[in-house]
């Protein structure tokens, strides 16, 4: 009797299962609509809101919804807001990881279900559990940013404001010493964590100058950092004696350009990555083939070019908007 009862149960929750799938299935093809969900290190940085106006402008012109959460630099939340996404019957997923390591649970998860995750601007430690990856030439940004201070700078007595646990970051902070390596005049003082924050960085470069007198060169690792350093400068009075490079090329690091507060950084094309990267989740649903590793590219923002450049960001904030 007790093996009855349970096999009607069975039966039963078997088909408020199979309902409910059947309920999920018809409520998509009814209304034609595909989930995307899209996880971020942070969105208090303009490069990260621009890349998910690109994803977003893709995704919404073809009829369909993004939802797009932000992980607050804290990998434990960026892995629930994954799982949330997958709960919520996500197609796909664009993530950028806080910690590649640390979000390799939910990928694997993803991939069990068969939800493809596109990575952008960052890594996983293992790619083979994503779809693909869509980054800017972070060793490429980092060989411009110094390559510019070369130019400027020597000899070069340098620290730079780091963000060790983010590939993308040591990526860049590899391309730079790349440089610098090849003159012996350039001399890096420190590497100190500056968390890729405008607040957290002005507070160590604070530290920095009074401990390095001689300092005349900066590297920051993003464009919040550098205008975090500039601040600093300009607080201690030493802004005029050095040089801040970065890398990002965002409209308030343009403007700090043609100010004279910044001498450079490597522009990046966030919304055009996440066009590409919003693009090949398309393309996996259409059955076309989809490159592993699609690379985007960098271009160095001086004093000559920048007045154009921050044009061309206007536009593509007002066309964005129309």
């Amino acid at each position: 009797m007790k093996g009855k009862r349970r096999l009607v149960a069975g039966m039963i929750l078997s088909a408020l299962v199979a309902g409910c799938a059947g309920q999920k299935n018809a409520d998509k093809s009814g209304s034609g609509q595909r989930l995307f969900g899209a996880v971020f290190q942070t969105m208090d940085d303009p490069f990260f809101v621009d890349l998910n106006e690109g994803i977003k402008e893709i995704v919404e012109a073809r009829g369909d919804r993004l939802v797009t959460l932000d992980s607050q630099w804290n990998s434990l939340k960026q892995e629930n807001d994954v799982a949330d996404l997958l709960l919520q019957g996500a197609d796909a997923i664009f993530i950028n990881p806080v910690n590649g390591e640390g979000i390799e649970g939910r990928l694997l998860q993803a991939k069990e279900k068969g939800v493809p995750c596109i990575i952008v601007d960052a890594s996983a430690e293992d790619q083979d559990l994503a779809l693909c990856r869509v980054a800017s030439d972070n060793v490429e940004a980092g060989r411009l940013a110094a390559q510019a201070l070369a130019k400027v700078r020597r000899p070069a007595q340098i620290v730079i404001l780091h963000r060790s646990l983010s590939k993308a970051c040591i990526d860049r902070v590899a391309g730079f010493k790349e440089v610098t390596d090849q003159h012996p005049d350039m001399r890096i003082l420190d590497i100190q964590e500056g968390h890729g924050t405008r607040e957290d960085a002005q507070f160590v470069m604070r530290d920095l100058i009074g401990r390095y007198r001689g300092l005349n060169a900066v590297f920051a690792i993003n464009d919040p950092s550098a205008l975090g350093a500039v601040s600093a400068l300009e607080s201690a009075g030493k802004l005029k004696g050095v040089a801040v490079v970065a890398v990002d090329g965002s409209s308030e690091a343009a403007a700090a350009i043609l100010a004279g507060k910044l001498h450079s950084s490597s522009a990046r094309f966030p919304k055009e990555m996440g066009r590409i990267a919003a693009q090949k989740a398309y393309d996996r649903f259409e059955g076309k083939p989809v490159e592993k590793d699609v690379r985007v590219r960098v271009e160095l923002v001086t004093k000559e070019n920048a007045e154009r450049f921050l044009g061309e960001r206007k536009e593509d904030k007002t066309n964005a908007a129309g």
